[in-house]
């Protein structure tokens, strides 16, 4: 039998640290699927906190402005306008 104790705030509970020893598995899955964080204790005392992580992963760079822009026109031909540059 697992006993928590709720902390003062919501969203942790806490465990003592050889009922978390007998249950880690057990409570690394609960720590992923509520994503509500376990404070480990020693003799009453928080240890350790048990806490899941912000993202399992980083989003990509890659593609993110994907279909935000139009093309219109040709961009690779040259302007018919001449820059300050080309008439010194």
């Amino acid at each position: 039998m697992i006993v928590l104790q709720y902390s003062i705030k919501p969203s942790s509970m806490e465990i003592a640290a050889g009922q978390f020893k007998a249950h880690c598995l057990r409570l690394m899955d609960q720590v992923q699927k509520t994503k509500e964080e376990i404070v480990i204790t020693k003799y009453g005392k928080p240890i350790a906190r048990l806490a899941p992580i912000a993202s399992e992963s980083p989003a990509s760079i890659v593609g993110w402005m994907k279909d935000s822009i139009e093309i219109t026109g040709d961009i690779v031909a040259p302007l018919d306008e001449i820059w300050d540059v080309d008439s010194e």
